[in-house]
């Protein structure tokens, strides 16, 4: 008990741990962006639905934004976190869609259940949408055009007008094409040390 009482008490300082891992964030909006504007040229006419789609669904727009996702988490970004995880899962789950009932596994989705599909989604990126005002103005436009999109989406299964779905095509394509913009701002700005394409102010 003696030698106890006489052992010295030490403080260690605190250690602190700098993350020198790299921004995903290009990554995944490239991935997004890219399948966004691919399956919009389908819906504005330009090509059929193929395998193409199917596949940059799969890996890029799906299998990519997940990895994305859980990057962001590690760099404890629970919105990047939330976006890119649940927009990769969108893309599996899309795919899945399609897929699965031309392989007889199960009936195709009904119209109504489609609509209910996009509207959902439309919900959630309008939430997400919301939260862009503490991000800069190249995101929030993502964010938006992807939550008129959506909604844009849901109505043309709902009305089956063949021209407001070619305009809803066009959306998209803007949509994607912001969102690879906002991508690779954020790789050029870095590489260059200055602003070469703005994001527009952060909140």
């Amino acid at each position: 008990m003696e030698n106890a009482k006489n052992i010295n008490h030490e403080t260690y300082g605190t250690v602190t741990v700098t993350d020198n891992t790299s921004n995903p964030a290009p990554l995944g909006l490239f991935a997004f962006g890219m399948t966004t504007v691919l399956l919009n040229l389908h819906n504005a006419g330009f090509f059929p639905l193929n395998t193409m789609i199917l596949s940059m669904g799969i890996f890029y727009g799906g299998l990519a934004q997940v990895i994305v996702g859980i990057m962001e988490w590690k760099k404890k970004n629970t919105f990047g976190t939330l976006a890119f995880t649940s927009y990769g899962l969108f893309w599996l789950t899309l795919v899945a869609l399609i897929v699965m009932p031309h392989a007889g596994w199960v009936p195709k989705p009904t119209e109504s259940a489609m609509i209910a599909f996009l509207v959902m989604w439309g919900i959630f990126t309008g939430l997400l949408f919301i939260g862009t005002f503490r991000l800069n103005r190249a995101l929030q436009f993502v964010f938006a055009s992807l939550t008129i999109l959506f909604f844009m989406l849901a109505y043309g299964d709902y009305s089956g007008d063949a021209g407001f779905k070619t305009l809803t095509g066009y959306e998209g394509i803007i949509c994607g094409l912001s969102a690879m913009y906002t991508g690779i701002a954020q790789v050029w700005n870095e590489l260059f040390g200055r602003t070469v394409l703005p994001l527009g102010p952060m909140k």
